[in-house]
């Protein structure tokens, strides 16, 4: 909560809280008692200066400014309180001065990271030498040398031989419509408001949810540390064939490639830790030898062939030989499906510029611009390269320059015939050379080979140091949120640019994990479906988001569709599934497995995600269709308004509530704050969300709602008539007895049976607890308050008893001083008061609800037709895991003469209700007269509640009676004395048949509205329910909600 002074003293903003998405906490400057920051007077004036210039009169509104808006504790620039609604509307009314707001995160310093804001482009100076990238390098660079992979070299001319140059095209186009929808997507979700750093895992975590972002994350950055074994992989490989040509093999294969692969690895790793600033320019480096690399391919395609070159299957730019090559020649098994698996890999790469979007210097604009400029680049790079090869190379050659066609021989094996080649031994025998079998047709098209064999180094190279960078910012990001909290560790961020130097490390050791695996075919299948899984999950976001239609997403970006972000999702999944069945299943069943853990860990977030637009938008609707249905009793469920007040301070009252209606219907846990409204409305907009956050920590599947009111009955009323919407509202009012009705003032006790008569009078039912050690603990939780102040303040005293006399801070004495003794008097705390002593019993009895009940009964006297209500409870409650051990008996009223046949008829009804009890019992002697014991017990509780006009003058009983309106008139016992009786003679056989039982559960007497004293009502109740285990006593509104029909 913020804080700042105005002139007429300290007031509290209590608008702003710090979100669990915004940067690290820092120290806060004191205020000036003239409402401005201590050092920035002068800036402050001026604004307010600018507020009244612009309105011509001093007021304490302000203009629209940026400042308002920023994240708390901002790096990017100072954040300002605007003025609270009640500083506009009481102020004044309190002072007679102006009030200016002043900025509330001024500091010094900041323990945080740089990255953690971005909110506005500040100069590289100002964020302490932090290197930050623009698009070009940052994004189209990166994007470029992971996409332009060793397939660029080594398999687009196979792919090319195999389908074709009509059905390669549509491989070509079919990668990049997935990369483009993709592409579009992400340029929306990343230009709807600020990116921080993490790339796919903040797009997706900030617009799906944690559920979402945390699964996904985890098997990016994972699949990012393994790419950098793949890609080290595949360098190592190339190494050792040029190692056999030339006779250097070190020890084997499989070997050199483990060696070759650490080292390099090893090297990689100590250009990343050197800072993004040297692996930038290791990346342009890089970049440079693969555009030689590729301008390689198109010069080389122009020199005329030589015979060598002739005999391997070039033959320099003819239409024959791209006619020949355009139609598809599968071979080996080869489909269609199976050579868009090999090629799409090489599509990958398009996130290589977001993952370091916490690098970027403006990420918003960079990412979109340079993520589709690369994905167009190198799409007509592929296409270039593919067609110039089909244009010039043969599917099949034998590479022996004696293969010559002989003079008036007949030659048709392919249009190599025309060129003076024959190759149709390759029909009887495979050929080495050709599209169709030489992966180094790229080395050999080339004007001069060895380029392409420096540009296979760059591109394994680059797209290894790019995922060596990526995995562990993203991994860094993800821990930060603090989604997986055993991996916290791995948040830290060291030096200027906060480089994750744990994740380096992390990384590095999975990446040598898999090179010494030494199979690219093992690592390869599954890698391309991670990427793919983030891939249709950014697309899903971007549609999600626009489905939910929140008015917080207006992405910059407009180029997107959101239909067409579906497709590009069902799309990406397809691709996986096409790939590698085997492979996207795992993936699948990975990210499930991680959805399932976030969502049960439920992380403390709030990031605005379209789930929860959607949650909201389709709890709407549902809502309304609803209405459009009638009720029907087969669907009647008790929706409690409980008046539980702050919910912890009546824990038993909001359990019982919570256990019949739990799944089964609405809770809502009710406060009444009783005192002048304007008073009250802080406390009450205080405690909104502490005491719904309570109920969310405790799992309790109900909702918080309070009211302030002039009296408690007049804050009921609004409660039963306004709460709820359509057919989401209460039916049941559910309160605890008013154990000190006798000693409260008669207010109070008005007030209370009020609430009842309301609750009649809106036709709602009432249940009504009492348990006999109280319901209300508010003094328990003080006292412990108390307690564990007073704990922490003498723990604080003996930490300062201990140090020396002459040290630092508020505490400082001259060198001949003695020790400091610090005692409560000098710190000013106050002495340990007596704290309540706490009733054990009282605690046990308040969470009695909480526990497994033991095996016993539910006592059930159903004495009154309400409707099913006092039926319908109990039996929700035996369904109920924790009273399922409790079974029902169930008690009825009868005359003596008819009680077989009374049992047989509610044995009959409740075989038709399918309501199951162990034991029906038929009370017949309910008429009797109480016992003279019982009867004095009851006349001594009225006593101090009656008028005794009877024993008075008329005039004074008159009197009396104006003057005591309450008081229980010796006419109304005697008016009301057979059901009086009733009530006693009640009690004496609840105890009788009862007193052993785990819950009773009793029909509630009705007080009829001005016959009935509020103090007779009150002793009604007490009487009926004294010295019993705890009891419920339920009325129904008379409505039926039981039925016996399908």
């Amino acid at each position: 909560m913020e804080k700042y002074t105005a002139f007429g003293g300290e007031n509290v903003n209590p608008a702003y809280e710090n979100s669990p998405d915004e940067p690290p906490l820092y120290d806060e400057t004191s205020f000036s008692g003239n409402g401005y920051p201590k050092g920035n007077q002068s800036h402050y004036r001026e604004n307010r200066l600018s507020t009244i210039s612009a309105f011509s009169h001093n007021t304490l509104d302000r203009v629209p400014r940026i400042e308002f808006y920023r994240n708390a504790n901002s790096i990017s620039g100072h954040r300002a309180v605007r003025p609270s609604l009640q500083e506009l509307h009481d102020v004044f009314q309190k002072n007679d001065v102006l009030a200016t707001p002043g900025t509330v995160d001024e500091r010094d310093g900041s323990d945080g990271t740089p990255n953690d804001d971005v909110e506005s482009v500040l100069p590289e100076e100002s964020k302490g030498g932090a290197v930050k990238f623009g698009w070009i390098k940052g994004v189209l660079v990166r994007c470029m040398l992971n996409i332009w992979g060793v397939m660029l070299f080594i398999r687009l001319s196979w792919v090319f031989g195999q389908a074709g140059v009509g059905l390669g095209i549509v491989v070509i186009i079919l990668s990049v419509v997935v990369t483009t929808i993709t592409g579009l997507s992400m340029s929306a979700i990343c230009t709807n408001g600020v990116v921080r750093g993490g790339g796919a895992y903040y797009l997706i975590s900030r617009s799906l949810g944690p559920e979402f972002g945390g699964s996904i994350g985890l098997i990016f950055a994972f699949a990012n540390a393994v790419a950098v074994a793949m890609y080290v992989v595949g360098f190592a490989e190339t190494v050792v064939d040029l190692l056999k040509e030339n006779n250097a093999i070190m020890v084997d294969d499989i070997n050199d490639i483990r060696i070759i692969g650490c080292i390099t690895v090893v090297l990689l790793l100590g250009i990343s830790v050197a800072g993004m600033e040297w692996e930038a320019k290791a990346q342009i480096i890089l970049l440079i030898i693969l555009l030689v690399a590729i301008a390689n391919v198109f010069v080389g395609t122009f020199i005329s062939a030589t015979e060598d070159k002739k005999s391997k299957g070039f033959f320099n730019y003819h239409a024959s030989i791209f006619a020949e090559n355009f139609p598809p020649d599968f071979r080996n098994g080869e489909t269609f499906f199976s050579v868009f698996a090999i090629f799409f890999p090489a599509a990958t790469g398009i996130l290589a510029g977001a993952n370091i979007s916490g690098d970027l210097k403006d990420a918003q604009a960079a990412i979109p611009k340079g993520t589709l400029l690369a994905i167009l680049i190198t799409a007509i790079t592929y296409l270039a390269v593919a067609l110039c090869v089909s244009a010039t190379v043969v599917r099949d050659a034998t590479g022996n320059v004696n293969d010559t066609t002989a003079t008036g021989a007949s030659c048709n094996f392919s249009v190599a015939c025309d060129f003076g080649y024959d190759f149709s031994s390759c029909m009887e025998m495979p050929c080495k050379f050709g599209l169709m079998n030489n992966f180094q047709v790229m080395t050999m098209v080339s004007g001069f080979g060895p380029l392409i064999t420096a540009g296979t180094f760059s591109a394994t190279l680059s797209s290894a140091l790019a995922s060596l960078v990526s995995a562990p910012k993203v991994f860094q990001a993800l821990c930060k949120d603090n989604i997986y909290k055993a991996l916290r560790f791995f948040a830290k961020g060291h030096g200027k640019n906060n480089e994750p130097l744990r994740g380096y490390v992390l990384t590095f050791i999975i990446a040598v994990a898999f090179i010494l695996i030494a199979e690219l075919n093992v690592i390869a299948p599954i890698i391309s479906n991670f990427f793919l899984a983030s891939y249709a999950l950014i697309n899903f976001s971007c549609f999600h988001a626009s489905y939910a239609k929140s008015p917080g997403w207006r992405p910059a970006y407009r180029f997107y569709n959101m239909w067409m972000s579906l497709f590009g999702a069902m799309l990406c999944c397809a691709v996986m599934f096409v790939i590698n069945w085997w492979a996207a299943v795992l993936t699948y069943a990975i990210e499930i497995f991680l959805y399932i853990y976030v969502t049960v860990k439920k992380p403390d977030v709030n990031w605005g995600s379209s789930t929860q637009a959607v949650t909201f938008v389709n709890a709407v609707n549902t809502a309304l269709s609803l209405t459009k249905v009638d009720e029907h009793i087969k669907n009647f469920r008790p929706q409690c308004i409980v008046l539980t007040g702050a919910p912890k301070t009546r824990p038993a009252l909001l359990d019982i509530a919570h256990s019949f209606s739990k799944n089964y219907g609405l809770c809502l846990s009710c406060q009444v704050f009783v005192g002048p409204r304007t008073e009250m409305l802080q406390e009450m907009n205080t405690g909104l969300e502490i005491h719904q956050s309570w109920l969310n920590k405790r799992k309790r599947k109900a909702f918080y709602a309070a009211v302030a009111s002039d009296s408690f009955r007049e804050g009921a009323q609004c409660l039963l008539q306004a709460t709820g919407i359509g057919r989401i509202k209460p039916n049941t009012v559910v309160l605890g007895f008013k154990k000190e009705w006798r000693t409260v003032d008669t207010v109070d006790v008005q007030n209370y049976v009020g609430v009842l008569h309301d609750a009649f009078d809106f036709e709602y039912g009432v249940v009504l607890l009492r348990i006999s050690q109280g319901l209300d603990i508010s003094h328990i939780l003080r006292a412990e308050e108390e307690m564990e102040r007073l704990t922490l303040e003498q723990q604080a005293l003996e930490r300062m008893n201990s140090q020396e006399g002459g040290g630092r801070g508020l505490f400082r004495w001259s060198r001949k001083s003695s020790k400091q003794v610090l005692t409560r008097a000098s710190m000013n705390v106050p002495q340990p008061v007596k704290v309540a002593k706490i009733n054990p019993r009282m605690v046990e009895s308040s969470t009695q609800f909480q526990k497994k009940q033991v095996k016993g009964t539910i006592d059930v006297w159903w004495l009154f037709d309400d409707g099913g209500l006092t039926l319908l409870i109990p039996h929700i409650l035996t369904t109920r895991k924790k009273w399922r051990d409790c079974k029902m008996r169930i008690f009825i009223a009868g005359q003596a003469d008819r009680i077989e046949q009374e049992k047989a008829e509610m044995e009959s009804l409740l075989k038709k209700f399918r309501i199951k009890c162990t034991d029906l019992n038929v009370v017949a002697d309910l008429n009797a007269k109480p016992s003279s014991e019982s009867w004095k017990m009851f006349k001594d509780m009225i006593e101090p509640f009656r008028l005794h006009e009877g024993a008075k003058e008329t005039a004074n009983a008159e009197t009396l009676r104006k003057d005591h309106p309450w008081r229980i008139t010796d006419a109304e016992l005697q008016m009301l004395e057979e059901k009086t009786c009733l009530q006693v003679r009640l009690n004496e056989l609840l105890q009788e048949n009862s007193r052993a039982a785990n819950l009773v559960i009793l029909s509630m007497p009705i007080a009829r509205k001005g016959s009935v004293s509020d103090y007779l009502y009150m002793a009604w109740l007490d009487v009926l329910t004294k010295n019993l285990p705890p009891t419920l006593l339920i009325r129904g509104n008379h409505k039926s909600v039981l039925t016996f029909y399908s």
